[in-house]
């Protein structure tokens, strides 16, 4: 089963989890502008509530943003209200959806892709995309590798004057990680209501992910770290996270 957030924890998430979109979305943005024909049309897998959909549309883009959460897509609207004419938000499933048109890059942040249940999704996810994209376009998107996961293994407390949060993280070595997230978020009255989600990352060889890309009629692929999106890795399986630049 994929996952879907509920409405607490998609409020938790716009209030906390933006910092890694706005770390990412100016290096991705610079990299996609400097290539030749380079068109400001976006697609936005696994959007979330919106922040780096945000910053592309600050920036001229027509943006498509696709996510499962019903409570997450109304987020990344309000977020993104200012640019209305610009931007749509569809609830899908990213192994399963299609968009009107094409567009020249598509991108998926923050491990969005980790969370789909099995390669079978990730390769339906990689088809989804290739549809959505023009010929010579981009689809980029960072994973989390088996190196990675194991950061996961950890308690740790968020606690502001908005929420409070607890992770409690394990990964083995194995096929996934967990990490369950309990929380209390403030309400307009002053109360806190509690919530509870189990998030997961599914874990891939990055070699087999090159091939699912290969399978569904991406021409080409590396992986890079997000500082230097032009540089591809020798050995990308040593980082903590790899992004993948592909090319249709």
């Amino acid at each position: 089963m994929n996952q879907a957030y509920d409405t607490d924890f998609a409020r938790a998430y716009n209030l906390l989890w933006g910092d890694f979109a706005q770390n990412v979305a100016p290096r991705i943005y610079d990299f996609y502008t400097r290539q030749p024909d380079a068109e400001r049309t976006l697609l936005d897998v696994c959007c979330g509530t919106g922040q780096l959909a945000r910053y592309f549309l600050e920036r001229d883009f027509t943006v498509t943003g696709v996510d499962l959460s019903e409570p997450m897509i109304l987020h990344a609207r309000q977020n993104t209200a200012a640019y209305r004419e610009r931007a749509a938000f569809i609830v899908a499933d990213a192994a399963d959806f299609r968009i009107d048109g094409q567009v020249g890059l598509a991108v998926s942040t923050f491990d969005a892709l980790n969370h789909l249940p099995d390669a079978a999704a990730l390769r339906s996810c990689f088809a989804c995309v290739h549809a959505a994209v023009k010929p010579g376009g981009m689809f980029i998107f960072d994973l989390n590798t088996r190196a990675g996961l194991w950061r996961w293994n950890s308690i740790n407390v968020n606690d502001t004057a908005e929420t409070t949060l607890i992770f409690r993280g394990i990964y083995d070595g194995g096929d996934r990680g967990y990490t369950r997230i309990t929380g209390y978020i403030r309400d307009d009255d002053g109360r806190y209501s509690r919530f509870e989600e189990t998030a997961y990352n599914v874990v891939y060889d990055l070699a087999d992910v090159h091939a699912l890309l290969a399978e569904t009629g991406w021409h080409s692929s590396y992986c890079a770290r997000a500082a230097d999106l032009g540089a591809p890795l020798d050995d990308p399986e040593k980082e903590g996270r790899a992004f993948f630049v592909a090319t249709r």
